[in-house]
């Protein structure tokens, strides 16, 4: 019986790190092989060596292979950052070239203002239609998450974001604007406002939703020919009186893009 629970443990393991990391659950297995060659008394022999397998892999051997698959990582400079280091240590920070530019010539159209683009999820490093969990198609190296823009109650704009993990804290429709959240909750499409269960912690409660920030942030991001769509919540469209027919509706089956702004090429 011992045995069969340790099966399963690992099973759940492997599956665990390859759906959260896409790479975890291979090096998981390395790690179980050398730790057992590796005739040393050790606590925590497995885990040590996972560990060092999986940093090794994902800041060098893995931006190494991965343009063999056609991405790259995603290029930071001064003004584009993650919005949480996790996104980086979990190899979904990977991109097809042409984002890398959409974002580069995005980066050129915002000098001389104090907005920066700050990314959530991208894309695994590997495989087409490999799954980027929770997200529905960041699949095939074409898709990028970025944060909104906040600023102070003096409307100075920041580069600071509202939850740890830079999801789930929504900008919600006010009184006079249409409200697609509540329609989508109402047709029991219940995951459309799930995002809020994954904030981490929500901090710096006192910033507010920046809309000339967050406008002009899309519209440089519009002036790139490579854009297929843009996709945010429909009142935070006609809130910033955007019109553009690449800025789209994501529809109920998706989540609430209110808290970012998903991006992808052509």
């Amino acid at each position: 019986m011992k045995i069969l629970l340790k099966i399963i443990l690992k099973i759940i393991l492997f599956v665990s790190l390859s759906v959260i990391t896409q790479i975890g659950g291979i090096v998981y297995l390395l790690s179980l092989i050398i730790s057992r060659k590796w005739n040393k008394k050790l606590n925590f022999k497995t885990l040590i060596t996972f560990i060092g397998l999986y940093l090794l892999s994902t800041f060098l051997i893995v931006p190494l292979v991965a343009p063999n698959f056609g991405r790259e990582k995603v290029k930071h400079s001064e003004k584009i950052k993650p919005t949480n280091f996790m996104t980086v240590l979990l190899n979904r920070n990977y991109v097809r070239p042409k984002l890398n530019e959409l974002l580069n010539q995005t980066e050129k159209e915002l000098r001389g203002t104090d907005i920066e683009i700050h990314y959530l999820d991208v894309n695994f490093p590997f495989i087409n239609k490999f799954p980027l969990l929770p997200h529905l198609s960041h699949n095939d190296g074409k898709k990028i998450d970025i944060s909104l823009i906040y600023e102070t109650n003096s409307g100075k704009i920041t580069d600071k974001q509202k939850s740890v993990s830079g999801y789930g804290v929504f900008e919600n429709p006010k009184s006079n604007e249409y409200n697609q959240i509540e329609k989508c909750l109402q047709n029991g499409y219940f995951q459309y406002d799930y995002p809020k269960y994954v904030t981490f912690g929500k901090i710096n409660k006192e910033l507010v939703f920046s809309e000339k920030g967050t406008k002009r942030l899309i519209k440089s991001i519009l002036k790139n020919r490579n854009l297929g769509k843009l996709f945010i919540e429909p009142h935070l469209k006609s809130r910033m009186n955007l019109k553009n027919n690449r800025i789209r509706y994501h529809g109920c089956r998706a989540v609430r893009h209110d808290d970012h702004i998903h991006v992808q090429l052509k």
